[in-house]
């Protein structure tokens, strides 16, 4: 298929050609400079060719920016997951419209975005990170996303290329994934991004593939440059390069982070020596001032777009409709949703995440909104003063101490809410000081203006924590080091905190190990509080290297509190009570970040904690249960069949509560279908667990919805596709050409009806199957979709394009792509299960 030349196919051939002169102008000290990061979060400027600092930022839920906290508050778009859940390529594409206003409101020239892995599994720790299971899902949403951004003249990341699918042991395991495998599931959303999308940058993964490191896999060469034609740029995931001679000899562009790394004079050295072609590293610096062409960091050169702009009213609009459209209505007994706000006197609004909602997973997704809208507060807002919403916390299910909410600190000088952080010398010299409006803390590669990193011997922690209630209140903190905490002048503690051997550098950030101290405090008492941590270069991460890497300055750490709270037995008991006195029940249910996260994988899909018993005792007590399921991956649900609805909400972003709010009320439908097959057991799911280094792809082809019918299948709680309106739908006819060539798009033509009282929303699916193939294949898999809507009573008709990409298969024998001549049977309907119309196309030979 052709490709049409697109908005963001720049710069221009006589751009090129004035790339090629900037470049001669360098020696080969500079262009090799310009090869790993400055630092963690920028590339070097180079004055001598007009290049100045280009800016990147982690991503998938928003642009976080150069600050890990916050004091730069960035919107908090849905997880990955949720995006897919809308199927809507036009709503993901206007998402990354907001993404491109974001990152240019924050100096970021490229976004580390979007991740592309597949959903081989539930047990993935960064799942929430990662579209879908299926490739064209994944494809299409996918290059909807990077058109958005780059649109707006910000490059977007497509990573990880490729295999990065599970994070047990991630930086060292070699994936083996066989050749059809490879082509038709993981590197497919990889070829249409760099292909359709357009793609100005790639991240190569941490793992290896089937005996390589990906910063040295041939794969590199061999698929991006030789068969995709790639002229973008392939960056190393953060500290992913660890050789020299072989990274550079691979089509590896750039080492980040900086400015310490295995090339630099290394890589020097080895040009001199004839061990490294110094055309090599012409070809990655050209790319690299290709991509800063395309963003505007060369001067003279224009970026290729601007965004548009944004303002607080339309973000929050589009991150609210992005929510609902997301939501997957997985069940709805007796149309118990929406609600009838008119008849609603009393609503129990229960559950652990129901005042404090998981709006993003852990890890580099993670940015800091500058507001959350809690489902409470978003139904509160909603139903006003005229129904009674009451609440309650049902169980705790992490057992982790969380960050210390702010709503609980005083300044020390009691001007407001916050806390006080002061860097210390050696001998106790104040360098510098900071209030801060937040209790977890991380400085990379600097503590701010006008403090020397090298001089920071520790850091001081000081605030007032207030009591909003008497009781017993765990305070302490966490992080990698020494910490010292007193309360009220009183040494309280004095310890050193570590990791477990062996711990992934991310887990060690997101969950460190915490020491607590319990204070028992009276209603309004206060008492003031410092916690201090000792600056030691060797345990301010959980590699010991990695302070060193980027300049000495990588400190993380967190005050933790813990107000107090009754024992799950008593708060189930409140909660039942809340229910059976309420006209209807919400529950919301989800993961913690102890158990869902980047860094490592879940070892249970079950709920944690006792949220299961939570949930059977509520409904109960309240037959009109609706439960709203707060995760980024899929969870058990053993009592799906038990409550009234299950409405599966993902990590929703920022505006959470308004979102679901319309949803339960009816003011919006929600629009979600599963982007991943749900399980109802954790029977014959694939492992993330590699076996001596190596972890094996076993299921092949047959990942999630793609192995039904084979022997190991085992029945999910909700198909792939899944998810249900607020209207009904009739499926009236299936019309496809009789036959087509090989290699050839084709339409196919479903007529479709709305039988319901509603206007709605439905994502017409069609699926492809081959009976009798010469090759192995699923019994079917998705070959197009196609979003409609209509009115009450009213008939449209989903034009569903299938791409000839769609019936082809990668030939092990030639190593090409080639279509097997004779009948597909189409099947149409709303989940890869229900499929209601069929019809027959035949594909001849070429």
């Amino acid at each position: 298929m052709t490709r049409q030349p697109t908005p963001t196919d720049a710069p221009t051939t006589a751009d090129e050609a004035e790339l090629a002169r900037r470049l001669g102008a360098l020696t080969l000290e500079q262009k090799v400079r310009l090869l790993t990061g400055a630092d963690f979060w920028s590339l070097h400027p180079e004055p001598a060719v007009g290049l100045r600092r280009l800016v990147v930022s982690d991503g998938p839920a928003g642009v976080r920016g150069e600050l890990w906290d916050e004091r730069s508050p960035s919107a908090n778009v849905p997880s990955p997951t949720a995006l897919a859940a809308t199927w809507d390529e036009q709503l993901v594409e206007q998402l990354g419209g907001l993404l491109a206003h974001e990152a240019r409101a924050k100096g970021v020239d490229v976004l580390l975005a979007p991740t592309v892995n597949l959903h081989r599994t539930p047990y993935g720790g960064r799942h929430f990170e990662c579209f879908s299971e299926d490739p064209l899902l994944t494809s299409r949403i996918g290059v909807a996303y990077v058109k958005g951004v780059q649109g707006g003249g910000v490059a977007a990341t497509v990573k990880h290329f490729v295999g990065n699918d599970s994070e047990t042991q991630r930086m060292t395991l070699d994936a083996r994934i066989g050749e059809r495998a490879l082509r038709e599931l993981y590197l497919t959303p990889f070829e249409a991004i760099v292909g359709e999308g357009r793609v100005w940058a790639v991240m190569a993964a941490y793992n290896g593939v089937n005996g390589h490191p990906m910063t040295e896999s041939p794969l590199l060469r061999q698929v991006l440059h030789d068969d995709w034609d790639f002229d973008g740029l392939v960056m190393s995931d953060w500290f992913a390069a660890r050789t020299t001679e072989q990274s550079a000899r691979a089509a590896l562009d750039l080492v980040m982070p900086g400015p310490i790394g295995p090339w630099g004079d290394a890589l020097v050295a080895a040009v001199r020596k004839g061990k490294v072609d110094e055309a090599l590293v012409d070809d990655k610096v050209l790319r690299l001032l290709r991509l800063a062409a395309r963003v505007g960091a060369l001067d003279a050169i224009p970026a290729t777009a601007r965004p548009s702009e944004q303002d607080t009213a339309s973000v929050a609009a589009r991150l609210r409709e992005t929510a609902v459209a997301g939501f997957v209505l997985a069940r709805n007994e007796n149309a118990v949703l929406p609600l009838n706000r008119a008849v609603l006197k009393k609503v129990a609004v229960l559950g652990p995440n129901a005042a404090v909602a998981r709006t993003l997973g852990g890890g580099s997704a993670t940015v800091f909104p500058p507001y959350t809208v809690s489902p409470l507060d978003g139904i509160r807002a909603a139903l006003g003063d005229g129904v009674e919403i009451t609440h309650g916390i049902g169980v705790t299910p992490g057992t982790r101490t969380p960050v210390a909410p702010l709503s609980h600190l005083r300044l020390p000088d009691g001007t407001g809410e916050g806390t006080e952080v002061r860097f210390l010398a050696a001998d106790g010299t104040l360098l510098g000081s900071e209030l801060r409006a937040g209790a977890a803390y991380t400085w990379m590669g600097s503590y701010g203006p006008g403090v020397p990193v090298g001089e920071v011997a520790r850091v001081e922690v000081r605030t007032v924590v207030r009591a909003t209630g008497a009781g017993r209140y765990a305070i302490g903190g966490s992080g990698i080091g020494r910490f010292r905490l007193s309360v009220a002048g009183a040494q309280a503690f004095d310890v050193r905190l570590q990791l477990p051997p062996g711990a992934d550098l991310v887990e060690g950030l997101m969950t460190p190990p915490q020491r607590l101290h319990t204070v028992e405090l009276a209603e309004g008492e206060e008492t003031e509080i410092v916690l201090t941590h000792d600056i030691d270069i060797d345990t301010e991460s959980a590699s010991g290297s990695t302070g060193e890497a980027i300049g000495g300055a990588v400190t993380m750490f967190q005050l933790n509190l813990q107000p107090p709270y009754g024992s799950d037995d008593e708060e189930i008991e409140r909660a039942v009570a809340l229910a059976h006195e309420a006209e209807v029940a919400v529950v919301v249910v989800g993961t913690t970040e102890e158990v869902e996260s980047e860094g490592f994988d879940r070892t249970s899909l079950a709920l944690p904690g006792r949220q299961d018993e939570l949930v059977r005792r509520v409904a109960e007590a309240n037959p009109r249960t609706v439960v709203v399921v707060n995760s980024g991956a899929p969870v058990l649900l053993p009592w799906a069949d038990d409550v009234a609805a299950v409405l599966l909400a993902w990590f929703p972003g920022q505006e959470f509560g308004n979102a679901l709010a319309d949803v339960l009320l009816g003011t919006a439908e929600p629009g979600g279908r599963l982007p991943t097959v749900w399980p109802a057991s954790e029977r014959g799911l694939p492992t993330t667990e590699p076996s001596d280094g190596v972890l094996t792809y076993d299921e092949g082809l047959f990942i999630g919805h793609r192995g039904a019918g084979r022997p190991e299948w085992q029945p999910p709680r909700y198909d792939f596709g899944h998810g249900l309106g607020y209207t009904t739908w009739e499926y009236v006819s299936l019309d496809v050409p009789a036959e087509t060539p090989p290699g050839a798009d084709f339409t196919a033509e479903v007529r479709m009806r709305n039988t319901g009282a509603r206007h709605g929303k439905e994502v017409v699916q069609i699926y492809a199957g081959r009976s009798g193939s010469e090759v192995e294949r699923p019994v079917r898999w998705l070959a197009g979709f196609a979003v409609v809507e209509a009115a009450p009573g009213e008939e449209t008709v989903a034009t569903v394009t299938v791409d000839a990409r769609a019936l082809r298969h990668w030939d092990t024998g030639t190593g090409s792509w080639t279509v097997e001549p004779g009948i597909f049977r189409l099947d149409a309907g709303p989940s890869s299960t229900t499929l209601p119309l069929t019809a027959d196309i035949a594909v001849g030979r070429s």
